[in-house]
């Protein structure tokens, strides 16, 4: 089996990481296609060049010793300071975890999973949040796997039925 390191994403990392997002759409796509349209991108490369170099939204990647990238975490610091209702912890929120679909099995995504709960306890936060959308059963049962728990659920009526 490969081995694999996980480090901060960079320039060099754009076309494994715009590969991967779309994979996730079309995943997404699938399973909404009410919603996700199909062959989109979820940023601009230079929306995607400003998120690497921001330290508020860290990506991380999986790459092989080749610098192949088989996996990213796309994660976001939120802290909602002197909040009306809400307490002022800090959190690392996962917006975006995926595995390059010829790859899974291999224990990438939960690697890059511990990596990523290491990095938020190194950094003060309190908790570790993301959304999984209900078409995505894999995912579901991997982040359950990794002990997550739900915390809110959003729900919706679509009207046009």
């Amino acid at each position: 089996m490969k081995e694999f390191i996980i480090r901060r994403a960079q320039k060099v990392d754009m076309d494994g990481i715009n590969r991967l997002l779309q994979q996730v759409l079309m995943v997404h796509h699938n399973g909404r296609p009410d919603l996700f349209k199909p062959n989109a991108k979820k940023y601009t490369d230079a929306e995607l060049l400003t998120i690497l170099d921001d330290d508020n939204r860290p990506i991380f990647v999986a790459v092989d010793e080749e610098n192949r990238l088989a996996g990213y975490a796309f994660c976001i610091f939120i802290q909602h300071v002197n909040n009306n209702i809400l307490t002022d912890v800090k959190s690392l929120y996962i917006d975006d975890l995926c595995v390059d679909e010829d790859l899974r099995g291999h224990h990438i995504g939960s690697s890059l999973y511990d990596f990523v709960v290491a990095f938020a306890r190194d950094n003060g936060c309190y908790n570790l949040t993301l959304n999984v959308w209900s078409c995505n059963e894999s995912a579901m049962k991997f982040y359950e796997k990794c002990g997550l728990k739900p915390q809110k659920i959003g729900m919706e009526k679509i009207l046009s039925e």
